[in-house]
């Protein structure tokens, strides 16, 4: 009875976040796994659900070879593992997606982050 009752909660949330018209994700070099994820995040978030179901509604929306990368993760991963938290998940997503040339640049720019005299 309980699990019914999740399950159709589970429905109504993604029935919310798929009336946001949600962006798809499939890996491609011509896409932006940053702009993909903010946007997600940004739905996510606007009916906070970010933590109860963000990395099951986001990894819904991937593709092509990213939908196989999420896969193979899932098939890797032991049973018992707990589930993923949103900035886990992201984090594990912009490592894949994210050009290390990238990485790089957002590396560089925080090391010289300034506050006033003060450095990050």
């Amino acid at each position: 009875m309980v699990r019914a009752v999740a399950s159709e909660e589970g429905q109504l949330r993604f029935a919310r976040f798929k009336r946001y018209n949600p962006p798809t994700f499939s890996g491609l070099a011509s896409e932006s796994a940053e702009g993909f994820l903010e946007e997600c995040h940004n739905i996510l978030r606007t009916i906070d659900i970010v933590e109860t179901s963000g990395v099951t509604f986001t990894t819904f929306q991937l593709k092509g070879a990213a939908y196989q990368w999420w896969q193979a993760y899932e098939m890797g991963s032991p049973a018992e593992l707990a589930s993923l938290t949103w900035v886990q998940c992201s984090l594990m997503f912009l490592r894949e997606f994210v050009p290390q040339s990238r990485q790089d640049a957002w590396r560089t720019e925080f090391e010289q982050l300034r506050q006033g005299t003060m450095s990050v």
